[in-house]
């Protein structure tokens, strides 16, 4: 497997319930690091039992469409695998890097999308993308939107949806014992602070609200200031906590001190919500979550959370305001919203589902399609 986003420690747990599975020696491909934007993130090997976590230098680390490995021919005629594992988009140079030596070296090859939008990109990613998608054995997309659009590029091999990554059950439950004055309804939103994620109706939204009420933003990026000079214009700054990002390890404990979480995800022209991995995150701690009908994020929830109109203020703060007022509607949708996580979005899970995946492409291989 080829994959940068492995440098995340909490994600390689699906690692090493993937290698546990009968048949599977697996052998991980990740970077050193991984530059976003002026931050390093580095390496963190958190879960590495049970298969090889091997890094390669990154060519222009930080570019997601160019970049690519030295040394990976190296490594694929060393270990000569059956399947070689693109965890990576079909318009992106790695891509391309990846599904050739699988070609050259005899292996069968995957790749990872969770392009939800119809794109059309300019020479040479539409040639890399038009090859990827010509020899690739079999493809995971990680929202149903996604699936539609391979199909719509020609795409014509098999295709499972399932998300990149699931969740920790073990880590991620329990809502426990909140640290807050009593009686303060603890309102939070996790993720980067972009327009596009809406987190201005939110605060527009609380400003609305009655009784006692606190927001945590959990996060950073280049709204950020927008937003501080929203709450102050609103006239809600006291009750507006701005909190960097937490490490992924802290994750957990920040989602346990909140008693709901809210992804007010607004569709643009080149963007809509992917997936919303912070709200399976919430749900397997129990905490009720309240989405936007951006992208994937009504298919995530289902009936185990509330999902309002994209960019309605007054929707998102009628849904809020039941949730102040009903201890028992928490309680119901919280544990909903765990046992959804549990039956779909556990790193076991993913892990099983791909293990599948994989026993397909050597079934096919062997009969020759």
């Amino acid at each position: 497997m080829v994959s940068k986003a492995c440098i995340v420690g909490m994600y390689q747990r699906k690692l090493e319930e993937l290698a546990s599975l009968p048949g599977i020696e697996l052998v991980v491909a990740v970077p050193p690091y991984w530059r976003e934007g002026a931050s390093v993130l580095p390496l963190e090997r958190m879960y590495t039992s049970g298969y090889e976590l091997l890094t390669l230098p990154m060519v222009f680390n930080g570019s997601f469409h160019i970049h690519f490995y030295r040394g990976l021919e190296a490594l694929v005629r060393r270990f000569r695998p059956e399947i070689l594992h693109i965890d990576e988009e079909p318009y992106n140079l790695a891509t391309f890097q990846a599904m050739h030596l699988a070609r050259k070296h005899r292996a069968r090859a995957l790749f990872f999308t969770w392009q939800n939008l119809q794109r059309h990109y300019p020479f040479p990613f539409s040639a890399v993308e038009r090859y990827n998608l010509t020899h690739a054995q079999y493809a995971i997309a990680g929202n149903r939107e996604a699936e539609d659009v391979l199909r719509a590029k020609g795409y014509l091999g098999p295709i499972k949806v399932l998300p990149q990554f699931g969740v920790d059950p073990q880590l991620f439950q329990g809502q426990g014992f909140r640290s807050r004055p009593e009686g303060e309804f603890i309102i939070g939103y996790m993720g980067r602070l972009v327009e596009e994620k809406g987190v201005q109706v939110l605060l527009r939204a609380v400003s609305g609200l009655d009784g006692a009420w606190r927001v945590r933003l959990i996060g950073s990026g280049p709204f950020a200031e927008s937003l501080r000079t929203l709450s102050v214009t609103l006239g809600i700054q006291e009750r507006v906590d701005f909190i960097s990002r937490v490490p992924s390890a802290e994750a957990a404990s920040a989602l346990r001190g909140l008693d709901t979480l809210v992804l007010p995800s607004l569709t643009r022209r080149n963007w809509k919500e992917q997936f919303g991995r912070v709200l399976i995150e919430a749900m397997a701690c129990e905490v009720p979550v309240v989405g936007s009908c951006s992208g994937e994020i009504p298919n995530l929830i289902a009936d185990a959370g509330l999902v309002v109109q994209e960019g309605d203020e007054t929707a998102l703060g009628a849904a809020l305001r039941q949730l102040m007022q009903d201890v028992a509607l928490r309680t119901q949708l919280g544990r909903k919203g765990r046992a959804r996580v549990l039956s779909n979005y556990t790193q076991q899970h993913v892990a099983a589902v791909t293990h599948d995946v994989y026993r397909q492409m050597l079934a096919s291989a062997q009969f020759g399609s």
